[in-house]
C-alpha cells in the first residue's frame, strides 16, 4: 500500500502507538496523534512537519480526511468505537492485536533497502512474529539492500542497450549462482567487477553501478 502524504490517525500515544506512528512516518504518511498523554519518543517528533499530536480524547470528527486509522489504546470499548467509526465512513482501520475488529492488518517487517520481508500470524500470536523478525533480521543483513541497488542499476543498464528483459534472467541467475551476494558481504570489490565483467562484458564496474 503506498501511504506516501496520505493522512492517517494513530489513536494512542503509549509505546505501541509510538512503533505504529514510526512505521507510517518511514512510509511517508502525514500522520495525526490523538492521545491524551504522548511516550517521550511521540513529544521529540513535534518538530516534524508530517506529525501532529492532539494531547486531548478521540472524537469521531478525528477521522475526517483521513486514508486511513490504526487505534493502539489500552480502551477495549473505545478501539471498538473507533472500528465502527472507521468502518461507517469506509475507512481503513487496524485495531492493535484485535484482528477480529479490523479491516486490515499490519504485519511483522523486516526492510534492507528495497527487500521487503513481512511476517504474520494473522494476529494469532504477536510474539512469535515477533521473534520470527529478530531471527530474520540477523539472517539478511544490509548485503541485500546493496545487492538489490545494484541489481537494478545492472537491470536498467541492459534495458537501455535494448536487451530483451527475458534474456536478463540468465544473465541475473549467472550473477547470483556464482555469489555475488557473499561478494557484496564480504566487500571484495575487484572480485565483483570480475564476476560482472564475465557475466555481462565491459562497462560493467560495481563502483559506477551503485553511483547510478
Amino acid at each position: 500500500m503506498d501511504i506516501r502524504n496520505r493522512r492517517c490517525l494513530v489513536v494512542g500515544g503509549g509505546g505501541v502507538g509510538t512503533r505504529k506512528v514510526k512505521t507510517l512516518l518511514d512510509c511517508g504518511a502525514r500522520v495525526t496523534i490523538i492521545s491524551s498523554q504522548a511516550s517521550r519518543q511521540l513529544q521529540k517528533l513535534t518538530d516534524n512537519e508530517r506529525v501532529r499530536i492532539k494531547k486531548r480524547s478521540y472524537q469521531p470528527g478525528d477521522l475526517e480526511g483521513m486514508f486511513l486509522v490504526i487505534g493502539a489504546t489500552d480502551d477495549e470499548k473505545l478501539n471498538r468505537q473507533i472500528s465502527q467509526d472507521a468502518e461507517g465512513r469506509g475507512l481503513l482501520c487496524n485495531i492493535v492485536d484485535r484482528p477480529e475488529i479490523c479491516n486490515f492488518i499490519l504485519p511483522s517487517i523486516v526492510q534492507r533497502g528495497d527487500l521487503t520481508i513481512s511476517i504474520s500470524t494473522a494476529g494469532r500470536s504477536p510474539a512469535m512474529a515477533k521473534k520470527l523478525r529478530q531471527d530474520l533480521e540477523k539472517q539478511y543483513g544490509e548485503e541485500y539492500a546493496d545487492f538489490l541497488r545494484l541489481m537494478g542499476a545492472i537491470r536498467q543498464k541492459l534495458l537501455r542497450q535494448a536487451h530483451e528483459p527475458e534474456a536478463h534472467k540468465s544473465l541475473f541467475e549467472q550473477l547470483i549462482n556464482n555469489g555475488l551476494l557473499e561478494l557484496i558481504r564480504e566487500n571484495r570489490i575487484e572480485e565483483i567487477n570480475s564476476l560482472l565483467q564475465a557475466v555481462l562484458g565491459d562497462g560493467y564496474r560495481y563502483e559506477a553501478l551503485m553511483d547510478v
